[in-house]
């Protein structure tokens, strides 16, 4: 190509300098930020939510199904333990006391019915001027045999955790990106203008 074309083209491309990339992808990168900034205070909102409803004993599944729609569909919004944490980081204590409460009552009130129904047993088998001693065997191997035991409530069920995409179709995902064509068009433009330096003056 001689220079003559050379310099038409390189003058044609003079109006698209490569600081308007630069600056495009500083004002992408800077939206991004805040963007991404904003997803994981939307997800600190959530949270509370999410512990406020355990807390109420009510809304629960809606809050924990905001939270994890937002943390799934956002970038920087992770909810995974740390490698020193000990517990996930979402955990529905207070509706999981409840559910082992009542638990614990459900069993009390089967083994009040089942003490009533040994003595009543019992009393027939080993009527008044009896024994005693005989009685409470009797009543003690009724509660053995037909006790209720407090059934163990899962922990697990009551704990979760949420990992957010390493890229999301939102505000901050779109600017990253388009941040990160600005930088490859800043770069090309550059060297493009290099090599028509180093080819015009040779």
């Amino acid at each position: 190509m001689r220079k003559r074309e050379l310099h038409y083209i390189h003058r044609k491309f003079q109006p698209l300098s490569g600081w308007y990339f630069l600056l495009a992808a500083v004002v992408f990168f800077s939206v991004a930020a805040f963007a991404l900034r904003q997803n994981n205070l939307q997800m600190l909102e959530l949270k509370e939510a999410v512990f406020q409803a355990d807390e109420a004993g009510e809304g629960i599944e809606e809050a924990l199904r905001d939270l994890r729609q937002h943390v799934h569909s956002h970038m920087n919004t992770d909810l995974v333990p740390s490698d020193d944490a000990i517990r996930p980081p979402i955990q529905l204590t207070h509706e999981y006391e409840r559910l082992r409460q009542a638990e614990r009552d459900r069993a009390r009130e089967q083994n009040e019915s089942v003490y009533a129904e040994a003595e009543r047993i019992c009393e027939e088998r080993y009527p008044s001027g009896q024994l005693a001693n005989g009685r409470v065997q009797c009543v003690e191997s009724y509660i053995r045999e037909q006790g209720v035991q407090v059934r163990p409530v899962p922990k697990e069920l009551y704990q979760f955790d949420f990992a957010s995409p390493r890229w999301s179709p939102d505000l901050a995902g779109w600017s990253l990106l388009a941040g990160g064509i600005s930088l490859v068009l800043f770069a090309a433009r550059f060297l493009l203008e290099l090599w028509f330096k180093k080819r015009l003056e040779n």
